[in-house]
């Protein structure tokens, strides 16, 4: 597999050759150009600080030495936040006043990858502009590396309870009413950070947890993807347990499923949905998603007499168009839930509070909740492509055949028909010699039939396009 290096950070697998894995000579080169980064970009500065944070996959421990040793060579001081979620890592930045930090975590990915997620200053995630010099500096071979008099020093620091106690001090989290209700839940921690955090938060909240996978040992349960069809464990345990809810997040805790009490998916797509819901009742403003999510945060947004906005795949898309247009709630329908007046970054702590006050306030459960939201069905499709070459005119091509629809052109290509509340989007993968094609509409078979109305012009045009080069 070939090393990534993307808007969402540098990722690979672990063991192989460099450039085809994150190897410990790819760490230290790309932890070089980070640290070399931050001293162009604070020339004045006598002192540098970074936060270090982790998920529990196998590698951690190996990928931290190598990075925080790395960035001490480089005269950058290391506060090492250990086993800590992404979001936590995140506000450690802020909490410390560090110039920077970076996450060891490949998110929902396999045991046998990792990566290093880097951030600024504010504890968010690199644009991709700072990304590409990063790059250029890693190629260049321009680093910094001290003499001991110089190196840099590190302290352990554990930040889980800042970041709990956070939480329950933001002001819609409203902890009367959570505890009130007397909750019980069951959280699937996925054998990693999850299992450490979400049992605290909840302990805080007055609610009742009962954990499954919850050692945080790297060895994956199950494929670590919130989804629904790797949480049947957990919708059984709900169920048998007879628990007001499932909580399910991913490796690092920056996403959020949740299993309603009846076993039934709550659905990825509507953990923002319901979120919004619950902070657009309390304060308006506009609300944000990625291009690939659910068209039901369009529909409750606005309900509430409120501006959606939609923006490219990926977290730091989603955050910087929430600052543009000063949103109140945003995120991506992967149950990525950013709150930005507590951090612009995802976070499945604050998301679990304010969903649990929602049902609290509103006396729901959860399959009630959900009942009460458009229902929309999502077709994911993929079709290969042996010569990447054409993708961009294969996807320009499907775009001519449907212009008298609206158009969005800012990542890939979506077509929205209003009237019908239906939508597809195309995307090339960045990695692979594929289309990906999403379809969306308020009936399942609806959504499949759009998705394979947008494949078969695929395949016809792409079938031209071989014929007229041969």
């Amino acid at each position: 597999m070939t090393l990534i290096k993307s808007i969402s950070g540098i990722r690979g697998t672990i063991g192989g050759a460099p450039g085809d894995a994150l190897t410990p000579i790819d760490i230290v080169k790309f932890t070089s150009a980070y640290a070399r980064q931050l001293q162009r970009k604070f020339p004045s500065q006598k002192c540098y600080k970074v936060v270090v944070g982790r998920d529990a996959r196998i590698s951690g421990k190996m990928v931290d030495s190598i990075v925080c040793g790395t960035l001490m060579a480089c005269g950058i001081d290391v506060v090492n936040a250990g086993l800590a979620s992404t979001p936590t890592t995140e506000m450690a930045v802020i909490f410390q006043n560090a110039d920077g930090g970076i996450i060891l975590t490949a998110s929902h990915n396999p045991k046998q990858w990792n990566a290093l997620k880097l951030l600024n200053e504010k504890g968010e995630f690199l644009t991709a502009e700072e990304g590409a010099t990063l790059l250029e500096i890693a190629e260049s071979n321009d680093f910094d590396y001290k003499n001991v008099d110089s190196i840099g020093r590190m302290e352990c620091k554990d930040f889980t309870q800042a970041h709990i106690d956070a939480v329950l001090s933001y002001p819609l989290v409203d902890l009367k009413a959570i505890k009130a209700a007397g909750f019980k839940v069951v959280l699937d921690a996925i054998n990693s950070v999850g299992g450490i955090v979400m049992p605290k938060l909840f302990e805080a909240l007055g609610v009742e947890c009962v954990t499954i996978n919850g050692e945080p040992t790297g060895y994956f349960a199950h494929n670590p993807e919130p989804i629904p069809s790797n949480l049947t464990d957990l919708s059984a345990a709900v169920v048998a347990g007879g628990a007001d809810l499932g909580v399910a997040v991913d490796p690092d805790v920056d996403r959020l499923a949740f299993i309603s009490e009846n076993g039934e998916a709550f659905g990825e797509e509507y953990t923002l949905v319901a979120v919004a819901d619950y902070v657009l009742s309390h304060r308006k403003g506009a609300t944000v998603s990625n291009i690939s999510s659910s068209r039901a945060l369009k529909d409750v947004t606005e309900a509430y007499g409120c501006q959606y906005y939609s923006c490219a795949v990926g977290e730091v898309n989603a955050s910087t168009m929430m600052q543009k247009v000063n949103a109140v709630i945003g995120g991506e329908g992967n149950g990525g839930v950013i709150v930005p007046d507590f951090h612009y970054g995802r976070d499945a702590l604050i998301g679990a509070a304010l969903f649990l006050s929602l049902m609290a306030q509103k006396k729901l459960s959860a399959s009630a909740l959900r009942a009460t939201y458009p229902d929309y069905f999502l077709s994911k499709n993929r079709i290969e492509i042996s010569d990447p070459a054409v993708i961009d005119s294969l996807i320009e091509a499907v775009k001519e055949h449907y212009s008298s629809e609206r158009i969005t052109s800012i990542d890939g290509l979506r077509v929205d028909f209003d009237e019908e509340k239906k939508w597809f989007v195309l995307r090339k993968s960045n990695t692979e010699p594929i289309i990906r094609i999403y379809a969306e509409a308020p009936t399942e078979i609806v959504a499949e039939a759009l998705a394979q109305e947008v494949i078969s012009i695929l395949s016809t045009r792409y079938s031209d396009f071989i014929t007229q080069n041969s």
